[in-house]
């Protein structure tokens, strides 16, 4: 008798076992699917933002020079009156330059007295004016009580390009939001790869070491470069 019981207790325990297989297996099917699906959405930004991640990365050690803005400076003599504040030299530089858009930042720094050679000098106020894109860039510089504006221009070449799009330089509200999305994508793709890597492969020991290493030799490497 005990024997049989024994036999019905181990048949009921995998029925149970069996009935939950397939619920498990559902589970995972629809998380890598997901995983998958999120992975799509990020692939295109992905990428762009892996190569450019990638020159940023190596630009000063191997000195990669894919990344340039070609410099060029000119003075422009202002209309009489002058501009009153900074925000009026910023609109008069749009008309004169046909900038299509906004000035990314307008700066006005007071008279204030510095210490040069060992002697005071009163130092004129300044204005400064920067337009952005990912194509370029504009920053004028203007001491006030002179007749001229100084404004330099720089440009970038393809690789320029892509790396201030990285950046999000000269770029609206929409681009941050799209690049949010993707920060979202790689946190999610993250641990629903762990999650798919323990339930399928199971070596969580495993999983763990690889884990700790990738942090220990990130935080090795960002002390040692301190």
């Amino acid at each position: 008798m005990q024997t049989g019981v024994t036999m019905n207790t181990q048949a009921e325990s995998m029925d149970v076992h069996t009935a939950r297989q397939p619920k498990r297996s559902n589970w995972l099917k629809w998380l890598r699917r997901l995983h998958a699906w999120v992975g799509l959405w990020g692939a295109a930004l992905g990428l762009l933002f892996g190569i450019t991640g990638f020159l940023l990365n190596h630009r000063a050690i191997m000195k990669i020079p894919a990344a340039r803005m070609e410099q060029s400076q000119v003075e422009l003599a202002l209309p009489d009156p002058h501009p009153a504040d900074a925000k009026a030299l910023a609109k008069w530089l749009q008309s004169q330059l046909e900038l299509d858009r906004e000035p990314s930042k307008i700066a006005a720094e007071p008279a204030k007295e510095v210490t040069w050679a060992d002697q005071s000098i009163q130092q004129r106020a300044q204005w400064r004016v920067d337009f952005q894109s990912p194509k370029n860039s504009v920053s004028a510089g203007y001491w006030v009580g002179n007749g001229y504006v100084s404004v330099k221009r720089q440009d970038a070449n393809v690789f320029g390009f892509l790396t201030r799009l990285h950046k999000g330089v000269g770029m609206g509200v929409g681009w941050v939001l799209l690049a949010d999305t993707l920060a979202g994508a790689l946190t999610f793709l993250s641990l629903t790869g762990l999650l798919l890597w323990t339930r399928l492969h199971g070596s969580r020991l495993t999983m763990a070491g690889l884990g700790l290493t990738s942090l220990m030799l990130a935080v090795f490497f960002t002390v040692d470069s301190l």
